[in-house]
Order: structure tokens, then sequence, then C-alpha cells
């Protein structure tokens, strides 16, 4: 019994010390690279647990709109061109729902601006959410936890002082879920 006792031990030690084990220093774990969803899913994760939850809810409410024709059922419509900005990357191309923007109320499941990227086989991309709020006075606006960004000058002559929220729960975005731009969308 008591040599059985010290195989398991002197394994452990010698497994601890890195004696017989064939590790060298060159020894590293071999590289794995992401997908576009498992880096989304990693910055979802990376919120508090409510909030995580509540946008992994969103973004299970949203992918209907992979497909604009929903979208464009829905209400939405284009109102702006590929958007982006030379050393920043790019927002893609809005489209607006009318109805949901001219209000100062927020549901996270209701975006007021749905984002596309042309897809260059002549259908478009969906990247995400917007939410927007005209500046009224009103507090900053938040949803899900997190404030818009703003209050900023429109965008276009028709556009009024505004609030808004990116969020790339479609296209993965280095510079965070809720950078208002995106250096991987690329506007040709």
């Amino acid at each position: 019994m008591k040599r059985f006792l010290r195989i398991p031990f002197s394994l452990a030690a010698a497994a601890m010390l890195g004696i017989g084990c064939g590790a060298t220093e060159e020894d590293t774990q071999p590289e794995v690279e992401l997908g576009e969803e498992e880096m989304i899913s990693a910055e979802i994760n990376a919120l508090k647990v409510s909030e995580a939850v509540e946008w992994w809810r969103v973004r299970n409410a949203l992918k209907k709109y992979r497909d604009v024709n929903v979208a464009t059922a829905d209400g939405y419509i284009p109102v702006s061109p590929c958007e982006s900005l030379a050393g920043d990357g790019g927002m893609g191309i809005h489209y607006l729902h009318p109805g949901l923007a001219g209000d100062l109320t927020t549901d996270p499941y209701k975006p007021e601006i749905l984002l596309y990227l042309p897809d260059g086989k002549g259908g478009l991309e969906f990247l995400g959410p917007e939410y927007f709020q005209a500046d009224a006075g009103q507090a900053r606006p938040s949803t899900i936890g997190k404030g818009f960004d703003g209050p900023m000058p429109g965008h276009s002559p028709d556009m009024p002082v505004h609030y808004d929220l990116h969020v790339w729960l479609f296209k993965y975005n280095p510079k965070g879920l809720f950078a208002i731009w995106n250096p991987r969308v690329v506007c040709k």
C-alpha cells in the first residue's frame, strides 16, 4: 500500500517541477482564430450578466432583419449612402423607421435605425441596430445599461441635434460593441 501512495506523489512532484515532462520553453499553445460569431459572442458575454442576457434577447429578436426585405416591410427606408470616415471605419447604409425616430422613447427591440453594408453580391449584410433620439433637452438616453453618444449635431442638413447608440450585434467591431465607427465596415 505504501508503494502505491508513493507513485502518484512522485508523478505529481515530477509534473510540478517539469521533470520528465518533455516540455520546453519553446512549447506554446496553438493559436485559435475565432470567427465573427464567436467574437461577437465574447463581446456580449463580457457585459454584466443582466445586460448580456438582454442583448442576447435583442439580437435574437432582430435576426429577422438579416433580410432587408423584412426591414422594408416593417417600415424601414434607406436614408443614407454607405457612410464611412477615413481612418475610423464605417457605419454602413442607414435604414430609418420614420415612426420610431420621431418620438423620445427607446425600445431596444424596435430600433429607430438598422445598419447594412453592401455584400459585394448585390445584397446587404445586416450589421446591427442604431438607437436614435432627437435632442429635446431631455436627459441623456440609455438602453440596457448603455448611455447614448451625444448630443451631437446632425450629419446632414435635415437631421437634428441628437443622441445615438450603435450596437454591432451582427458585425464584429474591434473598437467595441458600442463604438460609433467600425473599421471592419468598408464602403466601396
